[in-house]
């Protein structure tokens, strides 16, 4: 399903200045099954686009669609996956039952929640240790929940905000691969959002670039390495330092003045 922005603005109230412009007018289409990262610095934009397309928070201006259906509220067919996995699950509920929460609010029948959880537990490699509740569990092990939980009601698409930023590198890769796995056993659309240049470069079709003051697109950059993906050879490919350098450059580029 395409997810569409059309020329969304975001400002937040000011006491002295007038409004404060956080996201000036963006405007872009992701295919069906399209997986886009979105990387740029503090404060440029990138956790408020997603939320607005998540329908967790409205445009200023313009709107989000999702298909031919504007974003006003969390969308059916759409899921989230933040970056603070302990927040995000239910500390008194073992794995089960924190991945039966989101069928139930999907409003699905209690046979048909058993089946999905049981199939998003076997995605992410937690079907044996689903009594286990979240506190006896890894960081890596609570975001396999979070996007477990993310997968029962089968979206068409995924949105991840820095989902691997608190977890060690090595658990970063496996959640990658992790990631690309449940991305392509789910035919979904992935927007995510990272602050990590070599992670974007990796998991992408595109790389979108932010900048900010005001936050807005710099540069949708597609991304040409071949898949699947491997954490040691692509890496090692010319084409990967490349791009690597490109978006690296823009990233660090100085803040030019909106136009």
């Amino acid at each position: 399903m395409t997810l569409t922005i059309d020329n969304i603005t975001k400002s937040y109230p000011s006491t002295k200045a007038g409004p404060r412009l956080a996201l000036a007018p963006t405007s872009l289409t992701i295919g069906r099954n399209e997986f886009v990262c979105v990387v740029g610095p503090s404060g440029c934009g990138k956790s408020t686009m997603l939320m607005m397309m998540a329908g967790l928070l409205s445009p200023t201006d313009g709107q989000v669609r999702l298909g031919d259906t504007p974003v006003t509220g969390p969308p059916a067919g759409l899921s989230v996956v933040f970056q603070d996995y302990g927040r995000s699950l239910f500390p008194w509920m073992n794995i089960r039952r924190n991945l039966a929460i989101a069928g139930q609010a999907a409003g699905l029948p209690r046979a048909e929640i058993a089946v999905r959880v049981a199939e998003a537990l076997t995605a992410v490699g937690l079907h044996k240790v689903e009594h286990l509740y979240p506190w006896q569990m890894s960081g890596g092990m609570q975001q396999r929940v979070a996007i477990a939980r993310a997968l029962v009601v089968r979206p068409d698409v995924m949105l991840m905000d820095e989902p691997f930023a608190a977890v060690d590198a090595q658990t970063r890769a496996d959640l990658e691969d992790l990631v690309l796995k449940v991305r392509h056993d789910y035919q979904m659309t992935v927007v995510f959002v990272t602050h990590d240049i070599d992670e974007a470069v990796y998991l992408g079709d595109r790389v979108l670039v932010m900048q900010a003051n005001p936050g807005r697109l710099l540069r949708d950059l597609p991304i040409d390495l071949p898949r699947p993906r491997d954490q040691v050879g692509t890496k090692l490919e010319p084409r990967f330092a490349q791009l690597r350098s490109e978006i690296f450059r823009l990233v660090m580029r100085p803040v030019e003045p909106a136009a």
